[in-house]
């Protein structure tokens, strides 16, 4: 059944200001979509000409744009769009485990599983895995043996945890995703690869999410680490023995080498690559599609691609140059010696 809650209970749960008729509200929808019955959000000001148009019942907005909606029922808080998200979770609270093993549910007898759980159908636990409390191991996930979760850990359907990882409490694990897979790691003998063991594991902070698909590597013999807070999108690849710190954040397709230190609070974009053994400050900012050659030092830095976004033919154009680059320098070198230019010898 849908949950109504009016002005006063939204702000005595979550805090904030209310004005205009205490009415209720069963939804957040966006402003171009929002009805009577639901309550709308503006984050951005040069949205504003949305919220005279809304049919919103009630708008969250920021306390410098509330005089500009008198008439209107508002909440008035200081982060509009941290508002709304917890406002959404309001309406949609986390699903809680359902206590019980699917008969069709395999949970080896050295296996520790509280009666608090749910283990969904096909799924699978491995000798001396220990659950915490309230885990959902959901239809056909794996958690190999020797693994440790903590409380409340959520594995959907088909995500496997191989053996010997660790999982913090309210740890979230999305369809597909592979948890401890075998790192990359090769030497060549002198006509072909061995493969060096990989004895760590994986340790994933409290309250880390991972998307689906993603993969995060094995340590080749300590863990790959990931800190508290942490959220991994879909598609990500985190090669072995990397340390990822606390309340960072990972878009899709991003792939980070092995051996990579990366800091807390950063912000990566989307199909971001690096090469190995590097460190990546922390507060890092690094935009979508940037390749990362080597170390930020220094934390706080925006790091943005070298190649913006451009059209095949001015690509086309640009490169021919490109190739040329090495070839110029020395022709502008050469010009600048018979101009009686001083030159200091490095190339640009």
């Amino acid at each position: 059944m849908t949950q109504a809650y009016t002005l006063s209970q939204i702000t005595a749960e979550l805090g904030g200001e209310w004005r205009g008729e205490d009415i209720a509200v069963t939804a957040v929808r966006p402003l171009d979509q929002a009805q009577a019955g639901h309550i709308g959000f503006l984050a951005n000001p040069k949205y504003k000409t949305e919220v005279a148009a809304s049919s919103a019942g009630a708008v969250i907005v920021s306390a410098k744009a509330a005089d500009e909606f008198s008439g209107r029922n508002l909440i008035i808080v200081p982060d509009p769009y941290l508002y709304f998200a917890k406002v959404a979770r309001l309406f949609s609270p986390i699903e809680k485990a359902r206590a019980g093993i699917h008969p069709t549910a395999v949970v080896e007898s050295t296996a520790k599983v509280p009666a608090s759980c749910e283990i969904g159908a096909h799924a699978y636990i491995g000798a001396n895995t220990v659950l915490g409390e309230n885990c959902r191991i959901l239809a056909g996930a794996v958690v190999e043996h020797d693994c440790t979760l903590g409380d409340e850990t959520v594995i959907h359907p088909n995500a496997v945890i191989y053996y010997g990882c660790t999982l913090g409490k309210r740890v979230e694990i999305h369809s597909g995703a592979v948890i401890g897979a075998d790192g990359f790691g090769l030497a060549f003998t002198g006509s072909s690869w061995f493969k060096i063991p990989q004895t760590g594991g994986v340790t994933l902070g409290d309250d880390v999410e991972i998307g689906s698909n993603t993969n995060i590597d094995r340590g080749a013999m300590s863990d790959t680490l990931v800190g508290p807070g942490t959220k991994i999108d879909n598609q990500v690849q985190i090669g072995h023995n990397c340390k990822i710190g606390a309340h960072t954040v990972i878009a899709a397709k991003t792939g980070i080498s092995g051996s990579v230190t990366v800091g807390s609070y950063c912000i990566i974009g989307g199909g971001v690559g690096t090469v190995g053994h590097i460190e990546i400050a922390d507060k890092t900012n690094i935009g979508g599609g940037t390749c990362i050659t080597h170390s930020i030092k220094e934390s706080g830095q925006h790091i943005a691609s070298l190649y913006p976004m451009q059209t095949h033919k001015e690509w086309a154009r640009n490169a021919v140059y490109i190739r040329h680059l090495s070839e110029m320098n020395k022709r502008i070198k050469a010009l600048e010696t018979q101009l009686g230019g001083a030159s200091d010898g490095q190339d640009e």
